[in-house]
């Protein structure tokens, strides 16, 4: 017997620009922008529905952003919150089903699959109340669907944005899925757009008429899926926990620059952005990876790899040292980013010569404490040789 599959997709609506709005409501029905400095060559990372009117989209350069829309609000992130509010989302999205999938910080899938009875065979009130839910719990607005598959899920939810309900029920996916673009099929990019339309491809329904070896001879192995998407077929495995590969942060300049001691406050700053958010989910590191862009736009990366560590002088220090060694060149820098990767959880024993002293567990315990209530720059932890804050 075939088990027909219940998926949800849950979108949180321009997640950044929503939980800066919870921070500050003044934002609210403003065109708001969260990204880089608008003096510089920062992009855009997300951008209000009120933003998008004028053309701003994200990954778009903040300067070209406010050319468009020369009122825009620019905020800078603060991305520990944004991990914060979809931690717990997550955790509370588990009190309707166990199987709840993090694809992103502001997308998850649950799956329903077998619980038709416990909700009385109305999954779709069950959503909606899911929806109404992050409305007043979280303040947050969201798109969510029900369909028979991830994928199909996906693109309903896309169709309904922002702050809407989809529902496709089994069997009509195909019928769903044949009057949209062809551009909204999951691997159908800007360039295999491009091959389908010079064949005359423009809906999903012109698509559907096509056998698995007609696909196949037009787009290779590739083909295969697209067959089974357009059909109404996809992805269905929820996978229950979603395990971050990695947390970084990047910074491109205003101005390049070869001041080693503006690049060292600028290191500093981004350090201090990735330990927060690594102790907010009680993880250390292992490893630490620096980026340098030079402005030749030649990309370089360094990494090493130490006793597992969250603490911001540790990870500062070694950062400096991958820069000393990696910036070897004689032109100016226009970027700079650290990432971080192979995390343990902090309560995990680890075998060690010289353990961390528990006064400063304590410690950096309490610099978080103090940054969640008033703000991100009201403290800072030591171990850098410079005054930071006189810039």
């Amino acid at each position: 017997m075939i088990v027909q599959k219940k998926i949800a997709h849950l979108d949180l609506d321009c997640f950044f620009v929503s939980v800066e709005r919870i921070k500050d409501p003044d934002l609210r029905g403003k065109p708001v922008v969260v990204g880089g400095t608008p003096s510089g060559r920062g992009v855009v990372a997300s951008a209000s529905y009120e933003a998008r009117t004028f053309g701003v989209r994200s990954a778009m350069p903040t300067g070209q952003a406010l050319r468009l829309c020369p009122h825009l609000t620019v905020v800078r992130g603060h991305y520990h919150l944004y991990t914060e509010y979809s931690d717990r989302l997550h955790k509370r999205l588990q009190d309707f089903t166990p199987v709840v999938e993090r694809a992103s910080i502001d997308e998850m899938y649950l799956d329903f699959t077998g619980t038709e009875r416990l909700y009385h065979h109305d999954l779709p009130a069950v959503i909606r109340k899911l929806q109404k839910l992050v409305a007043d719990e979280f303040r947050l607005p969201c798109t969510i669907s029900l369909a028979s598959s991830k994928t199909i899920a996906k693109i309903a939810t896309d169709q309904v944005k922002p702050n809407g309900v989809a529902v496709v029920p089994d069997g009509t996916e195909k019928e769903f899925l044949a009057p949209l673009p062809i551009g909204v099929i999951p691997g159908v990019g800007k360039k295999t757009e491009a091959i389908l339309q010079r064949k005359g491809f423009r809906l999903v329904s012109d698509m559907q008429r096509l056998s698995v070896r007609e696909f196949t001879k037009l787009l290779g192995k590739h083909g295969v899926w697209l067959h089974r998407v357009v059909n109404g077929g996809g992805t269905e495995t929820v996978v229950r926990h979603y395990e971050r590969k990695s947390i970084g942060k990047e910074e491109t300049f205003a101005h390049d620059t070869a001041d080693r001691s503006q690049l060292e406050r600028i290191l500093f700053d981004l350090v201090e952005s990735v330990c927060s958010r690594l102790r907010s989910k009680h993880w250390k590191t292992r490893t630490i990876t620096l980026k340098v862009r030079y402005s030749d736009f030649k990309t370089i990366t360094r990494a090493e790899t130490l006793k597992a560590t969250n603490d911001d002088p540790v990870v500062f220090s070694t950062a400096c040292e991958l820069l000393r060694h990696g910036y070897t060149r004689k032109l100016p820098l226009r970027l700079l980013g650290v990432q971080l990767s192979h995390f343990i959880d902090e309560q995990d024993p680890e075998p060690e010569l010289f353990p961390l002293d528990e006064r400063r567990t304590h410690v950096l315990e309490a610099v978080e404490e103090i940054r969640g209530k008033y703000g991100e720059n009201i403290i800072h932890v030591g171990g850098v040789s410079h005054d930071h804050n006189n810039e």
